[in-house]
C-alpha cells in the first residue's frame, strides 16, 4: 500500500503542455495557470514568450535536458516539485509540446501521487501535431493514409527494438521525435521490412518558430536530409510529406 506523505499546506503542481514553438499555440488553461504560478518549472523548449507571461515574483527553475546531457536529472526534477508543492506552492511544471507524449509527464505524476500532492494536467499542442500543420502536412488524409504514428527515436533502457513490421504499411503515416541521430537506422530498418524506398519523407526543424525549416526528400534518402538539419527536428515518413510543398503556408512571402 502507498503511503501518503502529503503536509497539511500541501500545494498544488499543474503540468501544462506549452505547445511546439509558437507563444500562440499556448492554451488559455495554460495561460492562467502559468499566470498564478509561485514556482515555474521549465524545460529547454518552453519559448521565452511563454516564460514572460508568469508573474514577475514567480521563482523560476530551469531544468532543460540536451540529447545525451541531462542539466537536471529526472529523479531531482521530481524531487523539486514534490518539495515546492510540499512548501504549499502553486507550481507549474512548463513543458515543450504534450507532457504525455514523450515528455515523461506521467513518471512526474506518478512521484506526485507517492506524496499525496494535489495535480491536473493541462495539454499541450505535441509537436507532431503543431509542426507537421505549420509545414502543410496532414498526418492522415483520405488518398494518403488512414492512420498515424508517434515513434520516440530514443532507444529504451532495456535495448527493446521497436515493431518494425508493424509500421513499414503503406497507408500509414510515421512520426519519429527526436530521431535525427537514429535516421540511418529508421531508413535501414523500414527498407528491409518492406517500406519503398521512394516513400516521401519530410524533416521538420523548429517547428511552428520564425526560423522553422521543412527538408523533403525520400525515405532512401533520410540519412542526407538528416545531415544538414539540427534539433529540435522531427521526421515524418509517408505518402502525406508529399503535399508539403502544395500545402506549406507558414513562413510564405
Amino acid at each position: 500500500m502507498t503511503t501518503n506523505h502529503a503536509l497539511p499546506n500541501s500545494g498544488f503542481v499543474s503540468l501544462v503542455g506549452a505547445g511546439p514553438g509558437d507563444p500562440d499555440l499556448l492554451t488559455v488553461k495554460g495561460l492562467k495557470v502559468i499566470q498564478a504560478a509561485d514556482v515555474v518549472v521549465y524545460d529547454r523548449l518552453v519559448s521565452k514568450d511563454i516564460l514572460a507571461l508568469a508573474d514577475a515574483s514567480a521563482e523560476m527553475i530551469y531544468v532543460g535536458k540536451k540529447l545525451d546531457f541531462h542539466c537536471v536529472p529526472q529523479d531531482q526534477i521530481n524531487q523539486i516539485l514534490v518539495q515546492k508543492a510540499q512548501e504549499g506552492k502553486r507550481v507549474v511544471r512548463l513543458k515543450g509540446g504534450d507532457s504525455f507524449i514523450f515528455g515523461r509527464g506521467g513518471e512526474e505524476l506518478e512521484e506526485l501521487a507517492k506524496f499525496g500532492i494535489k495535480y491536473e494536467v493541462v495539454p499541450g499542442i505535441t509537436a507532431a501535431a503543431g509542426a507537421t500543420a505549420y509545414a502543410g502536412i496532414p498526418l492522415t488524409h483520405r488518398d494518403h493514409a488512414q492512420s498515424v504514428q508517434f515513434i520516440t527515436g530514443h532507444v529504451q533502457k532495456d535495448g527493446r527494438e521497436i515493431e518494425w513490421g508493424s509500421l513499414a504499411q503503406s497507408n500509414n503515416t510515421l512520426v519519429f521525435y527526436m530521431g535525427l541521430k537514429q535516421s540511418g537506422h529508421i531508413c535501414d530498418k523500414l527498407i528491409t521490412h518492406g517500406l519503398a524506398a521512394e516513400t516521401p519523407c519530410a524533416i521538420i526543424e523548429n517547428g511552428t518558430r520564425h526560423d522553422q525549416r521543412v527538408l523533403t526528400g525520400t525515405l532512401a534518402t533520410l540519412p542526407e536530409l538528416a545531415e544538414g538539419a539540427v534539433s529540435p527536428a522531427l521526421i515524418v515518413i509517408g505518402s502525406v510529406a508529399s503535399l508539403s510543398e502544395t500545402l506549406q503556408w507558414f513562413n510564405q512571402e
